[in-house]
């Protein structure tokens, strides 16, 4: 990305290297699929995931990486009103269809939200809710356990690490359709770990929506 991305939106050639998720996707955890004929990915084969189904918008590569690295790290929080207007536009009509009755960012831990000053799953969920007239709820689930950053993990280090690191402060209502967002999604450890406490503290169903994916 050319860095000049501001709530205006993304400029035309920069907008052209942005690789979107294809209808090639796979069916529970949304990442696009080698091979077309196929229901799931590899990964989503192996094993269960404790939400109900997964979408993004960007594969995650290219210029989209250091774009969101801006977003999460260099407090360029522009990206998300340009990021979550987008995550609306094209995956409004399937939020809309999951009948979701509010969206929960993934939060951070206190201390690294301290650090940062923001949360980027929470600018990137407050923009989908004012874009879909959707209620957006940061004080429902929160991370109660300091983790180790997840990029140097193998998947079942991840999964580790996520144990027990959130907490539900609210009520839910059984059955209730919550949307779990996040800027990425890799190899699902982050919205399992999430979505299964979420599912223990009410019998809700999770979706899972985030701006790009990959791994």
């Amino acid at each position: 990305m050319c860095d000049e991305i501001s709530t205006q939106g993304i400029c035309a050639a920069c907008k052209k290297s942005l690789v979107y998720v294809s209808d090639a996707y796979c069916m529970k955890c949304g990442k696009p699929l080698e091979e077309e004929q196929e229901a799931y990915c590899a990964d989503c084969k192996k094993r269960n995931h404790y939400f109900e189904q997964g979408r993004a918008l960007y594969s995650y590569q290219g210029a989209l990486r250091p774009s969101l690295y801006r977003l999460k790290y260099s407090n360029r929080r522009e990206y998300a009103v340009v990021y979550g207007r987008e995550m609306a536009k094209y995956l409004g009509k399937w939020i809309r269809r999951m009948r979701i009755a509010r969206i929960v960012p993934v939060p951070l831990h206190p201390s690294r939200q301290r650090k940062r000053g923001y949360n980027q799953a929470a600018l990137l969920a407050g923009e989908i809710g004012r874009q879909l007239g959707l209620p957006v709820d940061q004080k429902l689930l929160y991370r109660v356990k300091k983790t180790e950053a997840q990029k140097s993990l193998t998947g079942q280090e991840r999964r580790k690490n996520l144990s027990q690191a959130f907490q539900v402060r609210g009520e839910i209502l059984p059955g209730e359709r919550i949307l779990l967002v996040d800027d990425i999604y890799t190899t699902g450890a982050t919205a399992d770990a999430a979505a299964l406490c979420l599912r223990r503290s009410g019998r809700c169903l999770v979706f899972v929506l985030s701006a790009a994916i990959g791994g």
